[in-house]
């Protein structure tokens, strides 16, 4: 479907895709979409999702925010974050585009590597770490089959989040992302 998508503006790389599945994964899993209060130990619960993206600069990485991810398509999503993205990169973005986060994806995809440790951008409580896909060997039962691995790191604030629900969180977010058809059930 890159054609089509090119051809209303937009470039579908995985991460719209994952936009998209992470905002579909923050409404099923309200307790990822909220931020602690300055004092540590108040939740404030969110109503929307806002999911920031790390975007790579000469000057450090920015993290310009797609508000309102859950209620977009995959190309308003894909045109957006190419938009946010070229704004961080000529230093045009501005601080409403970089606040009022509610999850982060900070993607090495395009760079490599195989896994890493993200850090929470407070006050939210989690964030997304992705690498870069390859092809692996999966057993199968009865054979090694090859599949895409894509690994996932999530990293959360254990004061608001606890190690089972992330588990949770993790495996319904690879399940969406296996197959994408998931979003329309």
């Amino acid at each position: 479907m890159k054609a089509e998508a090119e051809a209303q503006g937009a470039k579908l790389t995985p991460l719209p895709f994952m936009v998209k599945a992470c905002a579909f994964a923050l409404r099923k899993f309200p307790q990822f979409n909220v931020s602690l209060k300055g004092d540590g130990e108040t939740l404030v619960w969110k109503n929307y999702v806002h999911i920031g993206i790390a975007v790579d600069t000469p000057d450090g990485l920015m993290v310009p925010v797609v508000r309102n991810a859950d209620q977009k398509s995959l190309i308003e999503i894909a045109k957006e974050m190419a938009e946010l993205g070229k704004k961080a990169q000529t230093k045009k973005l501005k601080r409403d585009e970089m606040t009022g986060g509610c999850f982060t994806i900070s993607s090495l995809g395009s760079i490599g590597g195989t896994a890493f440790t993200p850090i929470v951008n407070a006050p939210e409580v989690a964030i997304l770490g992705v690498s870069k896909a390859q092809m692996k060997p999966v057993w199968d039962g009865s054979a090694f089959q090859p599949r895409l691995m894509m690994p996932l790191s999530l990293s959360y604030d254990h004061r608001a989040i606890n190690g089972a629900d992330a588990a949770r969180f993790t495996a319904f977010l690879a399940d969406v992302l296996t197959d994408i058809r998931r979003l329309l059930l």
